[in-house]
Protein backbone atom coordinates (compact mmCIF):
# COMPACT_ATOMS: atom_id res chain seq x y z
CA UNK A 1 0.00 0.00 0.00
CA UNK A 2 1.15 3.49 -0.44
CA UNK A 3 2.28 5.40 2.14
CA UNK A 4 3.14 1.85 4.53
CA UNK A 5 6.84 1.67 3.23
CA UNK A 6 6.10 -1.12 1.06
CA UNK A 7 6.84 -0.92 -2.88
CA UNK A 8 4.65 -2.26 -4.95
CA UNK A 9 5.63 -5.52 -6.70
CA UNK A 10 7.62 -4.39 -10.37
CA UNK A 11 8.28 -0.56 -8.75
CA UNK A 12 11.53 0.93 -9.17
CA UNK A 13 13.01 2.68 -6.19
CA UNK A 14 15.07 5.11 -8.18
CA UNK A 15 13.82 9.19 -8.65
CA UNK A 16 12.21 8.64 -11.72
CA UNK A 17 9.05 7.47 -10.50
CA UNK A 18 8.80 10.34 -8.05
CA UNK A 19 7.29 13.73 -9.13
CA UNK A 20 10.31 16.25 -10.19
CA UNK A 21 12.07 18.14 -7.60
CA UNK A 22 14.93 20.94 -8.19
CA UNK A 23 17.90 20.03 -8.91
CA UNK A 24 16.30 16.43 -9.69
CA UNK A 25 17.35 16.57 -12.93
CA UNK A 26 20.86 17.22 -12.56
CA UNK A 27 21.70 14.98 -10.32
CA UNK A 28 19.95 11.92 -12.75
CA UNK A 29 22.26 13.03 -15.35
CA UNK A 30 25.36 13.24 -12.76
CA UNK A 31 24.34 9.53 -11.86
CA UNK A 32 24.41 8.66 -14.84
CA UNK A 33 27.49 10.15 -15.83
CA UNK A 34 29.19 8.82 -12.96
CA UNK A 35 27.94 5.13 -14.04
CA UNK A 36 28.90 5.39 -17.49
CA UNK A 37 32.52 6.40 -16.03
CA UNK A 38 32.68 3.66 -13.32
CA UNK A 39 31.92 1.32 -16.93
CA UNK A 40 34.80 2.98 -18.53
CA UNK A 41 36.98 1.89 -15.59
CA UNK A 42 36.45 -1.20 -15.98
CA UNK A 43 36.50 -1.96 -19.34
CA UNK A 44 39.36 -0.02 -19.38
CA UNK A 45 41.08 -2.41 -16.73
CA UNK A 46 39.46 -6.02 -18.20
CA UNK A 47 40.24 -4.90 -22.23
CA UNK A 48 42.09 -2.14 -22.92
CA UNK A 49 45.67 -2.79 -24.74
CA UNK A 50 48.85 -2.98 -23.17
CA UNK A 51 50.57 -1.29 -26.08
CA UNK A 52 49.70 2.15 -27.62
CA UNK A 53 49.74 0.77 -30.82
CA UNK A 54 47.25 -2.02 -30.59
CA UNK A 55 44.45 0.75 -29.40
CA UNK A 56 41.62 0.06 -31.82
CA UNK A 57 37.90 -0.14 -31.89
CA UNK A 58 38.71 -3.70 -32.66
CA UNK A 59 40.86 -4.22 -29.05
CA UNK A 60 37.71 -3.45 -27.35
CA UNK A 61 35.09 -5.72 -29.06
CA UNK A 62 35.79 -8.99 -26.41
CA UNK A 63 33.95 -10.45 -23.82
CA UNK A 64 35.92 -10.56 -20.72
CA UNK A 65 34.48 -13.76 -18.89
CA UNK A 66 35.86 -12.86 -15.60
CA UNK A 67 33.47 -9.93 -15.87
CA UNK A 68 30.29 -12.32 -16.40
CA UNK A 69 31.07 -14.37 -13.42
CA UNK A 70 31.52 -11.53 -11.05
CA UNK A 71 28.00 -10.40 -12.35
CA UNK A 72 26.77 -13.47 -12.01
CA UNK A 73 27.93 -14.15 -8.12
CA UNK A 74 26.60 -10.50 -7.34
CA UNK A 75 23.12 -11.43 -8.21
CA UNK A 76 23.23 -14.59 -6.21
CA UNK A 77 24.60 -12.87 -3.00
CA UNK A 78 23.24 -11.22 0.29
CA UNK A 79 23.77 -7.59 0.49
CA UNK A 80 26.51 -7.75 3.11
CA UNK A 81 28.29 -10.38 0.63
CA UNK A 82 27.99 -8.47 -2.32
CA UNK A 83 30.30 -6.07 -0.74
CA UNK A 84 32.77 -8.56 0.42
CA UNK A 85 33.26 -9.39 -3.54
CA UNK A 86 33.12 -5.94 -4.84
CA UNK A 87 35.93 -4.60 -2.36
CA UNK A 88 38.82 -7.10 -3.63
CA UNK A 89 37.51 -7.55 -7.52
CA UNK A 90 37.84 -3.35 -7.60
CA UNK A 91 41.18 -3.59 -5.86
CA UNK A 92 42.24 -6.66 -8.04
CA UNK A 93 40.77 -4.27 -11.04
CA UNK A 94 42.76 -1.20 -10.01
CA UNK A 95 46.23 -3.35 -9.33
CA UNK A 96 45.68 -4.85 -13.01
CA UNK A 97 45.02 -1.43 -14.73
CA UNK A 98 48.08 -0.15 -13.37
CA UNK A 99 49.79 -3.19 -14.57
CA UNK A 100 48.75 -2.44 -17.68
CA UNK A 101 49.78 1.63 -17.15
CA UNK A 102 53.38 0.15 -16.55
CA UNK A 103 53.02 -2.04 -19.19
CA UNK A 104 52.49 0.65 -21.93
CA UNK A 105 55.86 2.35 -20.46
CA UNK A 106 57.60 -0.94 -21.06
CA UNK A 107 56.48 -1.50 -24.48
CA UNK A 108 58.03 1.91 -25.45
CA UNK A 109 60.81 1.82 -23.84
CA UNK A 110 62.15 -1.85 -23.51
CA UNK A 111 59.53 -3.21 -26.57
CA UNK A 112 57.84 -5.93 -23.68
CA UNK A 113 55.30 -6.44 -21.16
CA UNK A 114 56.53 -5.44 -17.46
CA UNK A 115 57.21 -8.84 -15.78
CA UNK A 116 55.88 -8.84 -11.86
CA UNK A 117 58.47 -11.21 -10.68
CA UNK A 118 61.50 -9.81 -12.48
CA UNK A 119 61.17 -6.23 -12.90
CA UNK A 120 61.26 -3.98 -9.86
CA UNK A 121 64.77 -3.08 -10.11
CA UNK A 122 63.70 -1.18 -13.18
CA UNK A 123 61.63 1.03 -11.26
CA UNK A 124 64.89 2.30 -9.77
CA UNK A 125 66.84 2.27 -12.87
CA UNK A 126 63.94 4.03 -14.20
CA UNK A 127 64.23 6.74 -11.32
CA UNK A 128 68.27 7.01 -11.70
CA UNK A 129 68.19 7.53 -15.33
CA UNK A 130 65.09 10.36 -14.64
CA UNK A 131 67.74 11.61 -11.94
CA UNK A 132 70.77 11.93 -14.61
CA UNK A 133 68.84 13.17 -17.52
CA UNK A 134 66.65 16.04 -15.72
CA UNK A 135 67.88 16.64 -12.31
CA UNK A 136 66.70 15.19 -9.06
CA UNK A 137 63.80 17.57 -8.72
CA UNK A 138 62.44 16.06 -11.83
CA UNK A 139 62.75 12.38 -10.22
CA UNK A 140 61.01 13.12 -7.40
CA UNK A 141 58.05 15.16 -9.41
CA UNK A 142 58.61 11.22 -11.61
CA UNK A 143 57.88 9.37 -8.41
CA UNK A 144 55.18 11.53 -6.64
CA UNK A 145 52.99 11.63 -9.54
CA UNK A 146 53.77 7.79 -10.54
CA UNK A 147 52.59 7.12 -6.74
CA UNK A 148 49.60 9.60 -7.01
CA UNK A 149 48.62 7.75 -9.99
CA UNK A 150 48.68 3.74 -8.63
CA UNK A 151 46.56 5.03 -5.10
CA UNK A 152 44.17 6.49 -7.74
CA UNK A 153 43.45 4.03 -9.69
CA UNK A 154 43.16 1.78 -6.55
CA UNK A 155 40.68 4.14 -5.23
CA UNK A 156 38.52 4.70 -8.69
CA UNK A 157 38.33 1.37 -9.84
CA UNK A 158 37.07 0.16 -5.94
CA UNK A 159 34.51 2.48 -6.44
CA UNK A 160 33.11 1.32 -9.96
CA UNK A 161 33.19 -1.93 -9.29
CA UNK A 162 30.63 -1.34 -5.78
CA UNK A 163 28.86 1.73 -7.91
CA UNK A 164 28.20 -0.89 -10.90
CA UNK A 165 27.24 -3.49 -8.37
CA UNK A 166 24.45 -1.36 -6.94
CA UNK A 167 24.12 -0.72 -10.60
CA UNK A 168 23.60 -4.60 -11.47
CA UNK A 169 21.20 -5.46 -8.61
CA UNK A 170 18.69 -2.34 -9.04
CA UNK A 171 18.30 -4.18 -12.55
CA UNK A 172 18.48 -7.34 -11.44
CA UNK A 173 15.93 -8.63 -14.24
CA UNK A 174 17.81 -7.01 -17.41
CA UNK A 175 20.99 -7.91 -15.32
CA UNK A 176 20.33 -11.74 -15.53
CA UNK A 177 19.17 -11.31 -18.80
CA UNK A 178 22.03 -9.97 -20.28
CA UNK A 179 24.80 -12.27 -18.22
CA UNK A 180 22.84 -14.94 -19.53
CA UNK A 181 22.73 -13.78 -23.15
CA UNK A 182 26.60 -13.09 -23.11
CA UNK A 183 27.25 -15.98 -20.87
CA UNK A 184 26.14 -18.40 -23.73
CA UNK A 185 27.73 -15.96 -26.55
CA UNK A 186 30.94 -16.83 -25.19
CA UNK A 187 30.80 -20.37 -24.23
CA UNK A 188 29.45 -20.33 -28.10
CA UNK A 189 32.27 -18.47 -29.82
CA UNK A 190 34.97 -20.50 -27.89
CA UNK A 191 33.60 -23.48 -28.90
CA UNK A 192 33.39 -22.55 -32.66
CA UNK A 193 36.38 -20.00 -32.45
CA UNK A 194 34.43 -17.18 -33.37
CA UNK A 195 35.48 -13.91 -34.29
CA UNK A 196 33.74 -10.57 -34.91
CA UNK A 197 37.10 -8.80 -36.05
CA UNK A 198 39.75 -11.24 -37.90
CA UNK A 199 42.25 -12.55 -35.04
CA UNK A 200 39.90 -11.13 -32.37
CA UNK A 201 38.42 -14.02 -30.11
CA UNK A 202 35.10 -13.09 -28.87
CA UNK A 203 36.08 -13.67 -25.72
CA UNK A 204 38.79 -13.26 -23.65
CA UNK A 205 40.16 -14.09 -19.61
CA UNK A 206 42.89 -11.50 -17.62
CA UNK A 207 44.86 -14.36 -15.94
CA UNK A 208 47.71 -14.12 -18.61
CA UNK A 209 49.64 -12.16 -15.40
CA UNK A 210 49.23 -15.62 -13.44
CA UNK A 211 50.49 -17.69 -16.24
CA UNK A 212 53.35 -15.14 -16.75
CA UNK A 213 54.25 -15.03 -13.09
CA UNK A 214 54.28 -19.16 -12.91
CA UNK A 215 56.47 -19.05 -15.98
CA UNK A 216 58.58 -16.60 -14.01
CA UNK A 217 59.21 -18.97 -10.96
CA UNK A 218 59.88 -21.80 -13.13
CA UNK A 219 62.84 -20.16 -14.99
CA UNK A 220 65.20 -20.31 -11.86
CA UNK A 221 65.21 -23.93 -11.86
CA UNK A 222 65.03 -23.92 -15.54
CA UNK A 223 68.19 -21.27 -15.56
CA UNK A 224 70.26 -23.55 -12.90
CA UNK A 225 70.51 -26.20 -15.29
CA UNK A 226 71.47 -24.14 -18.14
CA UNK A 227 73.87 -22.60 -15.70
CA UNK A 228 75.33 -26.22 -14.88
CA UNK A 229 76.76 -26.63 -18.40
CA UNK A 230 79.90 -24.91 -19.05
CA UNK A 231 82.40 -26.44 -21.33
CA UNK A 232 85.46 -24.00 -20.10
CA UNK A 233 84.23 -24.34 -16.55
CA UNK A 234 87.22 -26.51 -15.56
CA UNK A 235 89.80 -25.32 -18.72
CA UNK A 236 93.63 -24.66 -16.94
CA UNK A 237 94.61 -21.51 -17.62
CA UNK A 238 97.37 -22.54 -20.45
CA UNK A 239 94.94 -23.91 -22.20
CA UNK A 240 92.51 -20.26 -22.76
CA UNK A 241 93.56 -17.77 -25.37
CA UNK A 242 96.62 -19.31 -26.36
CA UNK A 243 96.14 -17.31 -30.10
CA UNK A 244 96.19 -14.45 -28.27
CA UNK A 245 99.09 -14.57 -26.35
CA UNK A 246 100.71 -10.83 -25.76
CA UNK A 247 98.05 -8.82 -27.00
CA UNK A 248 96.26 -6.41 -25.58
CA UNK A 249 92.11 -7.12 -25.75
CA UNK A 250 89.75 -4.50 -25.08
CA UNK A 251 85.99 -5.16 -25.37
CA UNK A 252 83.98 -2.21 -26.14
CA UNK A 253 79.92 -1.79 -25.84
CA UNK A 254 78.37 0.92 -27.51
CA UNK A 255 75.04 1.96 -25.94
CA UNK A 256 72.45 1.19 -27.72
CA UNK A 257 73.94 0.23 -31.04
CA UNK A 258 71.59 -1.72 -32.77
CA UNK A 259 71.26 -3.13 -35.97
CA UNK A 260 68.34 -0.17 -36.60
CA UNK A 261 71.24 2.11 -36.77
CA UNK A 262 72.28 0.71 -39.70
CA UNK A 263 69.67 -0.88 -41.78
CA UNK A 264 66.80 1.71 -41.16
CA UNK A 265 66.40 4.31 -43.78
CA UNK A 266 66.01 7.33 -41.39
CA UNK A 267 69.91 6.19 -39.82
CA UNK A 268 71.94 4.34 -42.26
CA UNK A 269 72.87 6.89 -44.48
CA UNK A 270 74.90 9.29 -41.29
CA UNK A 271 75.79 6.07 -39.45
CA UNK A 272 76.86 3.23 -42.63
CA UNK A 273 79.09 6.71 -43.98
CA UNK A 274 80.65 6.84 -40.53
CA UNK A 275 81.08 3.25 -40.79
CA UNK A 276 82.48 2.77 -44.12
CA UNK A 277 84.71 6.45 -44.06
CA UNK A 278 85.92 5.02 -40.65
CA UNK A 279 87.05 1.45 -42.34
CA UNK A 280 88.54 3.85 -45.09
CA UNK A 281 90.71 5.09 -42.50
CA UNK A 282 91.48 1.94 -40.36
CA UNK A 283 92.77 0.27 -44.06
CA UNK A 284 95.09 3.42 -43.99
CA UNK A 285 96.85 2.64 -40.41
CA UNK A 286 96.83 -0.69 -40.97
CA UNK A 287 93.63 -2.66 -39.63
CA UNK A 288 91.42 -4.98 -40.96
CA UNK A 289 87.94 -5.94 -39.45
CA UNK A 290 85.37 -8.13 -39.93
CA UNK A 291 82.04 -8.07 -39.02
CA UNK A 292 78.63 -9.82 -37.56
CA UNK A 293 75.59 -9.86 -35.73
CA UNK A 294 74.33 -10.92 -32.05
CA UNK A 295 71.03 -11.21 -30.93
CA UNK A 296 70.45 -9.16 -27.63
CA UNK A 297 68.80 -10.82 -24.74
CA UNK A 298 67.34 -7.16 -24.13
CA UNK A 299 65.77 -4.05 -26.00
CA UNK A 300 65.99 0.16 -25.28
CA UNK A 301 67.72 -0.36 -22.16
CA UNK A 302 69.01 -3.24 -19.11
CA UNK A 303 72.82 -3.45 -20.01
CA UNK A 304 74.00 -5.26 -17.49
CA UNK A 305 71.97 -8.14 -18.92
CA UNK A 306 73.61 -7.54 -22.15
CA UNK A 307 77.00 -7.62 -20.81
CA UNK A 308 76.03 -10.65 -18.55
CA UNK A 309 75.28 -13.15 -21.25
CA UNK A 310 78.46 -11.96 -23.46
CA UNK A 311 80.68 -12.42 -20.68
CA UNK A 312 79.24 -15.55 -18.96
CA UNK A 313 77.89 -17.10 -21.98
CA UNK A 314 74.62 -18.25 -20.65
CA UNK A 315 70.93 -16.18 -22.16
CA UNK A 316 70.64 -13.33 -19.21
CA UNK A 317 67.07 -12.08 -19.98
CA UNK A 318 65.91 -10.76 -16.83
CA UNK A 319 66.93 -9.64 -13.15
CA UNK A 320 66.72 -12.70 -11.22
CA UNK A 321 68.84 -14.54 -13.48
CA UNK A 322 71.47 -12.13 -13.48
CA UNK A 323 71.14 -12.16 -9.46
CA UNK A 324 71.71 -15.81 -9.74
CA UNK A 325 75.01 -15.52 -12.52
CA UNK A 326 76.60 -12.98 -10.06
CA UNK A 327 76.20 -14.52 -6.85
CA UNK A 328 77.90 -17.69 -8.78
CA UNK A 329 80.76 -19.12 -9.99
CA UNK A 330 80.45 -19.09 -13.36
CA UNK A 331 83.61 -18.38 -15.43
CA UNK A 332 83.06 -15.28 -17.41
CA UNK A 333 85.16 -13.86 -20.17
CA UNK A 334 87.07 -11.89 -18.17
CA UNK A 335 88.00 -14.56 -15.61
CA UNK A 336 89.28 -16.85 -18.39
CA UNK A 337 91.62 -13.92 -19.91
CA UNK A 338 92.61 -14.00 -15.59
CA UNK A 339 93.46 -17.34 -15.52
CA UNK A 340 95.26 -16.95 -18.78
CA UNK A 341 97.15 -14.70 -16.93
CA UNK A 342 95.91 -11.20 -18.57
CA UNK A 343 95.41 -8.09 -16.37
CA UNK A 344 91.93 -7.92 -16.42
CA UNK A 345 90.41 -4.40 -16.12
CA UNK A 346 87.24 -2.45 -16.00
CA UNK A 347 86.98 1.05 -17.22
CA UNK A 348 83.56 2.03 -16.24
CA UNK A 349 82.13 5.18 -16.51
CA UNK A 350 78.34 4.57 -15.59
CA UNK A 351 79.24 2.61 -12.45
CA UNK A 352 78.59 5.57 -9.99
CA UNK A 353 77.77 3.36 -6.77
CA UNK A 354 79.19 0.86 -5.10
CA UNK A 355 79.53 -2.26 -7.68
CA UNK A 356 80.24 -5.36 -6.06
CA UNK A 357 79.40 -7.76 -9.09
CA UNK A 358 82.89 -6.69 -10.33
CA UNK A 359 84.30 -9.64 -8.27
CA UNK A 360 82.40 -11.75 -9.81
CA UNK A 361 83.14 -10.77 -13.38
CA UNK A 362 86.46 -11.18 -12.38
CA UNK A 363 88.29 -7.97 -13.20
CA UNK A 364 91.81 -7.22 -11.12
CA UNK A 365 90.79 -3.68 -10.92
CA UNK A 366 87.56 -1.53 -11.97
CA UNK A 367 88.02 2.32 -12.79
CA UNK A 368 84.53 3.80 -11.72
CA UNK A 369 82.98 7.25 -12.80
CA UNK A 370 84.16 8.88 -9.61
CA UNK A 371 87.58 7.26 -10.27
CA UNK A 372 88.38 8.56 -13.80
CA UNK A 373 89.10 12.08 -12.79
CA UNK A 374 86.82 13.78 -14.96
CA UNK A 375 85.92 17.69 -14.35
CA UNK A 376 84.16 18.21 -16.98
CA UNK A 377 79.88 18.44 -17.24
CA UNK A 378 77.97 16.12 -17.69
CA UNK A 379 75.84 15.14 -21.14
CA UNK A 380 72.91 14.03 -19.39
CA UNK A 381 72.88 10.37 -18.38
CA UNK A 382 76.33 9.79 -20.02
CA UNK A 383 78.85 10.82 -17.00
CA UNK A 384 81.65 11.85 -19.31
CA UNK A 385 82.55 11.33 -22.86
CA UNK A 386 83.56 8.27 -24.48
CA UNK A 387 86.58 10.21 -26.02
CA UNK A 388 87.74 11.22 -22.03
CA UNK A 389 86.86 7.03 -21.21
CA UNK A 390 89.10 5.90 -23.54
CA UNK A 391 91.91 8.32 -22.68
CA UNK A 392 91.69 6.79 -19.55
CA UNK A 393 92.39 3.57 -20.34
CA UNK A 394 95.12 5.06 -22.52
CA UNK A 395 97.12 7.08 -19.79
CA UNK A 396 96.05 3.96 -17.05
CA UNK A 397 96.32 0.87 -18.93
CA UNK A 398 97.98 0.66 -22.14
CA UNK A 399 100.18 3.57 -22.34
CA UNK A 400 103.56 2.57 -20.43
CA UNK A 401 105.46 0.13 -22.69
CA UNK A 402 105.99 -2.53 -20.22
CA UNK A 403 102.65 -2.98 -19.44
CA UNK A 404 101.49 -6.43 -18.77
CA UNK A 405 99.14 -7.85 -21.23
CA UNK A 406 95.32 -6.22 -20.50
CA UNK A 407 91.93 -7.28 -21.19
CA UNK A 408 89.54 -4.60 -20.53
CA UNK A 409 86.13 -4.16 -21.08
CA UNK A 410 84.60 -0.29 -21.43
CA UNK A 411 81.26 0.44 -21.73
CA UNK A 412 80.64 3.65 -23.78
CA UNK A 413 78.16 5.16 -22.77
CA UNK A 414 77.70 8.83 -25.26
CA UNK A 415 75.14 7.05 -27.13
CA UNK A 416 72.44 6.50 -24.06
CA UNK A 417 69.38 8.14 -24.14
CA UNK A 418 68.17 10.87 -23.97
CA UNK A 419 70.89 11.54 -26.89
CA UNK A 420 70.92 15.64 -25.47
CA UNK A 421 73.41 17.06 -25.40
CA UNK A 422 75.85 15.55 -27.55
CA UNK A 423 79.94 16.37 -27.15
CA UNK A 424 81.93 16.74 -30.14
CA UNK A 425 85.51 14.76 -30.99
CA UNK A 426 88.54 17.15 -30.12
CA UNK A 427 92.34 16.45 -30.71
CA UNK A 428 93.32 14.12 -27.66
CA UNK A 429 95.98 16.00 -26.53
CA UNK A 430 93.26 18.48 -25.43
CA UNK A 431 91.15 16.71 -23.58
CA UNK A 432 92.67 17.29 -20.03
CA UNK A 433 90.81 16.69 -16.99
CA UNK A 434 87.31 17.25 -19.44
CA UNK A 435 86.98 20.75 -18.71
CA UNK A 436 87.03 21.70 -22.41
CA UNK A 437 83.52 20.48 -22.60
CA UNK A 438 81.85 22.73 -20.69
CA UNK A 439 80.99 24.75 -23.76
CA UNK A 440 79.80 21.86 -25.58
CA UNK A 441 77.18 20.68 -23.02
CA UNK A 442 75.77 24.00 -22.72
CA UNK A 443 75.16 25.26 -26.38
CA UNK A 444 74.33 21.88 -27.13
CA UNK A 445 70.09 20.98 -27.51
CA UNK A 446 68.54 20.09 -23.68
CA UNK A 447 66.36 16.50 -23.65
CA UNK A 448 63.38 18.22 -22.99
CA UNK A 449 63.89 20.14 -26.52
CA UNK A 450 64.69 17.27 -28.37
CA UNK A 451 62.00 14.64 -26.57
CA UNK A 452 59.19 17.18 -28.03
CA UNK A 453 59.83 15.74 -31.55
CA UNK A 454 60.36 11.76 -32.53
CA UNK A 455 61.88 12.42 -35.69
CA UNK A 456 64.28 15.16 -33.86
CA UNK A 457 65.02 11.94 -31.59
CA UNK A 458 65.95 9.77 -34.14
CA UNK A 459 68.22 12.34 -35.65
CA UNK A 460 70.01 12.64 -31.80
CA UNK A 461 70.65 8.86 -31.76
CA UNK A 462 71.90 9.17 -34.68
CA UNK A 463 74.52 11.51 -33.95
CA UNK A 464 75.01 10.09 -30.78
CA UNK A 465 76.01 6.50 -32.16
CA UNK A 466 78.62 8.25 -35.09
CA UNK A 467 80.05 9.78 -32.50
CA UNK A 468 80.97 7.13 -30.48
CA UNK A 469 81.80 4.88 -33.46
CA UNK A 470 84.39 7.83 -34.72
CA UNK A 471 86.27 7.58 -31.19
CA UNK A 472 86.90 4.42 -31.89
CA UNK A 473 88.11 4.77 -35.09
CA UNK A 474 89.83 8.14 -33.66
CA UNK A 475 91.85 6.05 -30.65
CA UNK A 476 92.60 3.39 -32.90
CA UNK A 477 94.67 5.67 -35.37
CA UNK A 478 96.31 7.35 -32.50
CA UNK A 479 97.39 4.93 -29.80
CA UNK A 480 96.40 1.58 -31.51
CA UNK A 481 99.32 -0.74 -32.17
CA UNK A 482 100.25 -4.31 -33.77
CA UNK A 483 99.45 -5.98 -30.45
CA UNK A 484 95.60 -4.42 -30.28
CA UNK A 485 92.50 -6.80 -30.51
CA UNK A 486 89.84 -4.07 -30.50
CA UNK A 487 85.87 -5.63 -29.82
CA UNK A 488 83.07 -3.80 -30.07
CA UNK A 489 79.40 -4.29 -30.16
CA UNK A 490 76.20 -2.97 -29.31
CA UNK A 491 74.65 -3.67 -25.91
CA UNK A 492 71.13 -3.42 -27.43
CA UNK A 493 68.29 -1.70 -29.47
CA UNK A 494 67.51 1.89 -28.94
CA UNK A 495 63.78 2.29 -27.59
CA UNK A 496 60.81 1.51 -30.03
CA UNK A 497 60.70 5.17 -31.15
CA UNK A 498 64.14 5.61 -32.08
CA UNK A 499 63.64 1.68 -34.27
CA UNK A 500 59.64 1.71 -34.73
CA UNK A 501 57.67 -1.49 -33.71
CA UNK A 502 58.22 -4.65 -34.22
CA UNK A 503 62.45 -4.80 -34.55
CA UNK A 504 64.80 -7.21 -34.11
CA UNK A 505 66.91 -7.78 -31.02
CA UNK A 506 70.26 -7.93 -33.50
CA UNK A 507 73.10 -5.95 -32.24
CA UNK A 508 76.43 -5.43 -34.58
CA UNK A 509 79.28 -6.54 -33.80
CA UNK A 510 83.39 -5.78 -35.16
CA UNK A 511 86.28 -7.34 -34.35
CA UNK A 512 89.35 -4.74 -35.04
CA UNK A 513 93.10 -6.19 -35.32
CA UNK A 514 96.33 -5.29 -37.22
CA UNK A 515 97.87 -8.68 -36.71
CA UNK A 516 96.22 -10.70 -39.91
CA UNK A 517 96.55 -13.69 -37.42
CA UNK A 518 93.83 -12.70 -35.23
CA UNK A 519 91.11 -12.56 -38.05
CA UNK A 520 92.10 -15.85 -39.40
CA UNK A 521 91.13 -17.30 -36.66
CA UNK A 522 87.85 -16.50 -37.15
CA UNK A 523 87.43 -16.81 -40.91
CA UNK A 524 85.23 -19.91 -40.28
CA UNK A 525 82.29 -17.46 -38.42
CA UNK A 526 81.71 -15.92 -42.31
CA UNK A 527 81.66 -12.77 -40.89
CA UNK A 528 81.71 -10.11 -43.04
CA UNK A 529 85.12 -7.63 -44.22
CA UNK A 530 84.51 -4.25 -42.80
CA UNK A 531 82.48 -1.97 -40.02
CA UNK A 532 79.30 -2.60 -41.22
CA UNK A 533 78.06 -5.81 -41.11
CA UNK A 534 75.28 -6.61 -44.01
CA UNK A 535 71.96 -7.78 -44.12
CA UNK A 536 73.20 -11.53 -44.82
CA UNK A 537 76.00 -11.97 -41.97
CA UNK A 538 75.94 -14.50 -39.38
CA UNK A 539 73.40 -14.20 -36.79
CA UNK A 540 74.28 -15.79 -33.17
CA UNK A 541 72.45 -15.60 -30.17
CA UNK A 542 74.58 -12.99 -27.53
CA UNK A 543 75.21 -15.95 -25.04
CA UNK A 544 76.73 -17.80 -27.46
CA UNK A 545 79.71 -15.49 -28.39
CA UNK A 546 81.98 -16.61 -24.72
CA UNK A 547 82.47 -20.12 -26.13
CA UNK A 548 83.05 -19.58 -29.80
CA UNK A 549 85.52 -16.64 -28.60
CA UNK A 550 87.31 -19.27 -26.68
CA UNK A 551 87.33 -22.03 -28.87
CA UNK A 552 88.73 -20.11 -32.12
CA UNK A 553 91.56 -18.71 -29.91
CA UNK A 554 92.07 -21.88 -28.47
CA UNK A 555 95.18 -23.92 -28.66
Amino acid sequence: MAGDGTAAPGARDDASAAPARPGGRARTVAAGLASGLALLLVVFAMLAPNQLTLFTPAAFLRLPLEALLVVSLVLLLPARGRRMVAVPVGVALGLLAIVKVIDLGFFAVLARPFNPVFDWISFEAGTDYVAESYGQFGAVVAVVAAGLLAVGLLVLMTWAVLRLTRLVVRNRRAATHIVSALGATCVVGAVLGVQIIPDVPISTLSYDRALQVRAALRDQKVFAAEARVDAFGDTPGDQLLTALRGKDVVLAFVESYGRSAIEDPALAPGVGATLDTGYTRLRAAGYAARSGWLTSPTYGGGSWLAHGTLLSGLWINNQQRYTHLVASDRMTLNRAFQRAEWRTVGVMPGITQAWPEGKFFGYDEVHASKELGYRGPQFSWAQMPDQYTLSVFEQREHADPDHPPVMATIPLVSSHAPWAPLPELIGWDELGDGSIFGPMAEAGESPEDVWRDTGKVRTQYGRAVEYSLNTIVSYLERYGDDEIVFVYLGDHQPAPMVTGENASHDVPITIVAKDPAVLDRISGWNWQEGLKPGPDAPVWPMSDFRDRFLTAFGP
